[in-house]
């Protein structure tokens, strides 16, 4: 019987876990991976205490903190049911492990959201990506468009410049969003051009993605442009499956939390990163997130025992 189970190995759980160690938790935390979403970004500048520092390496160096806690990690397995037995949780995994536990962590995190367009899932992998600083040497040359003006979708730009020969930047807002220094300076680059209340209506092609229709959403009016390639930045959806029937969820279906302890409806299920309803969804606030949840479970073990 454990105290705590963490589900998710993002910087949100990996925080949990190295203070549930060090508070003396008796802990298992549960994740397919580490590193969370950041893992596949080529270069992060605001986690605070580096100046720049690869998602890869960041998730390196976290994990190792992680594994030096006295605290179990199940790595390469999911959680797939949390069942709730009264006085205690039995979670069962994908390998077929069945863990029981007085207590809950969500830190499962969140994934992205598809646009749910014609030609979409015909051309994924075949022009339609989700992740620029993956795919980006791939389209050297190319003219390709990014769909979604937040932080994510200047940051798939950013990754593109060195490689393809004209980016198009849909937004289907007035305005972008994303983060004023980053949007300074791809408005530089003139292979830049920026595109406000856009939507993309069908991604067209043979056997790779060549075109792109598109409907100015003030007017309707609608055109189709010829393109190599569609980058989808336009946000995430939280994996808050495991929590359907346990917990309080809100309309996009985030965990609603208590955020002075992370606390969730249900007395003995905690949560904490891009899974619950935080405003700001950022690796620092994630990470802060889930140690306070941890230090409020800490707490309520303590009072449990007495």
């Amino acid at each position: 019987m454990y105290e705590l189970i963490i589900i998710g190995g993002g910087p949100a759980g990996i925080a949990a876990g190295v203070y549930a160690g060090r508070k003396k938790i008796k802990t298992a935390i549960v994740t397919d991976m580490f590193g969370g979403q950041s893992v596949v970004s080529n270069e992060i500048q605001n986690f605070i205490g580096y100046t720049a520092i690869s998602g890869i390496e960041l998730a390196g160096k976290m994990e190792a903190q992680l594994r030096a806690q006295d605290v179990d990690v199940m790595d390469g397995d999911r959680v797939m049911e949390i069942e709730d037995k009264g006085d205690f949780f039995a979670v069962k995994t994908e390998s077929g492990k069945e863990i029981e536990s007085k207590t809950v962590l969500m830190t499962a995190g969140s994934r992205r959201r598809k646009l749910g367009v014609p030609g979409e899932k015909e051309f994924d992998g075949k022009g339609v990506a989700y992740c620029a600083t993956c795919d980006a040497p791939l389209f050297k040359d190319k003219r390709v468009v990014v769909v979604g003006g937040g932080n994510a979708g200047l940051e798939s730009v950013t990754d593109l410049i060195p490689y393809a020969a004209e980016i198009l930047l849909f937004e289907y807002k007035d305005a972008v969003k994303g983060d004023a220094v980053t949007l300074e300076r791809i408005q530089k680059e003139s292979k830049v051009k920026i595109f406000t209340h856009t939507e993309v209506v069908a991604i067209t092609g043979d056997a790779f993605v060549r075109g792109v229709r598109y409907k100015d959403v003030k007017t309707n009016e609608e055109k189709e442009i010829p393109i190599d390639g569609v980058f989808v930045e336009i946000g995430w959806l939280p994996n808050s499956g495991l929590a359907k029937g346990l917990v309080a969820t809100n309309e996009r279906g985030e965990v609603v939390v208590d955020h002075k302890t992370q606390k969730t409806s249900h007395p003995r299920i905690w949560a904490a990163g891009d899974v619950v309803d935080v405003l700001y969804k950022q690796n620092n606030i994630s990470m802060g997130d889930a140690v306070k949840a941890v230090l409020n479970i800490y707490d309520y073990l303590l009072r449990d025992n007495k």
